[in-house]
């Protein structure tokens, strides 16, 4: 027996009046609707209504269980318009990860524009240095970027592109000069960033040609924020994401070296579970992203590409 049916149906009965009524508005017919209601006072073990051929009459039982019945079927209701909703308007929580520079630079931004436009959804921004499993997390967003993607049943929706910057501080290239080709960084103190996506040495490519310079384990860290204090107060070469180089350059710690030199090239994704009834707050979400975030690139790839910021 199906409970909340059998409950719709014994509601439907006191309201209609009778037997007939219901079966009439719920296009069933007398006989379903009696034995529902049969099965109902079967599996409480108690009478509901007193019925004759003229009239019915709620037992006691039946009355406190009407107005529990009542109560139940219409919190039923409200959390399936809820659900069904969801894809409709934003609201509740958003849980998105990103890694730290990531989101710091491009994310938070982004985050404070989206509280504005759907103040009905609750961000959850959560930043690491590792890619989590989205559904063992509980994440609903995780914007990461990648050389090549793992295979997964995720949906991923390309956001752009990024790269890495060889930068110094004007100070430091004043003491050490300033390198003219990555073989003449083996003379410099090249410092060591701890990138989850491409660690270890540095690959030089251009039309073609490639180098690669082992960075050094002078001085070694995991986040790009304090890599670039670090090379801000003269440690030594820094190579860093393009999104946390730009606001260097701008702000004058900085400048870039070997522009004419590509580094490590990968692609921004939102990455996501289905699209299937996808949630509304995810995809206002993702919609932002991609409206916004090429926006933001174009501005951080016209300031790298500016010699005013170059060695």
């Amino acid at each position: 027996m199906d409970v909340l049916q059998a409950m719709r149906v014994f509601a439907r009965v006191i309201d209609s009046g009778s037997f007939t009524a219901a079966a009439q508005t719920l296009e069933l017919s007398t006989a379903q609707v009696s034995r529902l209601v049969s099965e109902l006072e079967a599996s409480l073990q108690a009478r509901l209504l007193y019925r004759t051929t003229r009239r019915l009459r709620l037992t006691e039982a039946g009355a406190r269980y009407l107005e529990r019945c009542r109560q139940i079927l219409a919190q039923v209701d409200e959390a399936a318009a809820e659900a069904s909703g969801a894809h409709l308007t934003p609201r509740g929580r958003l849980r998105v990860h990103s890694f730290t520079g990531l989101g710091t630079q491009y994310l938070m931004p982004l985050v404070v524009r989206y509280a504005e436009l759907y103040p009905q959804v609750d961000v959850d921004l959560a930043l690491s240095q590792r890619t989590p499993d989205l559904l063992e997390e509980g994440h609903d967003v995780v914007v990461t970027h990648c050389r090549e993607l793992p295979d997964s049943e995720l949906v991923a929706q390309r956001l752009g592109e990024v790269f890495s910057v060889v930068c110094a501080a004007p100070a430091y290239l004043r003491r050490h000069g300033t390198p003219q080709t990555p073989e003449a960084l083996r003379a410099h103190r090249c410092l060591r960033l701890l990138d989850p996506v491409y660690p270890g040495d540095w690959v030089f490519e251009r039309q073609g040609e490639r180098q690669v310079i082992s960075p050094g384990q002078t001085f070694q860290v995991n986040v790009s924020e304090a890599m670039v204090q670090a090379a801000v107060a003269g440690m030594g070469v820094c190579l860093l994401p393009s999104f946390m180089a730009a606001k260097a350059l701008r702000e004058g710690g900085l400048v870039r070296l070997l522009p004419q030199w590509q580094l490590h090239e990968r692609s921004l994704y939102a990455l996501y579970s289905s699209r299937r009834f996808l949630d509304a707050k995810i995809a206002t979400w993702v919609a932002l992203l991609k409206a916004e975030l090429p926006l933001l690139l174009a501005r951080d790839s016209a300031d790298l590409d500016n010699p005013a910021y170059w060695a």
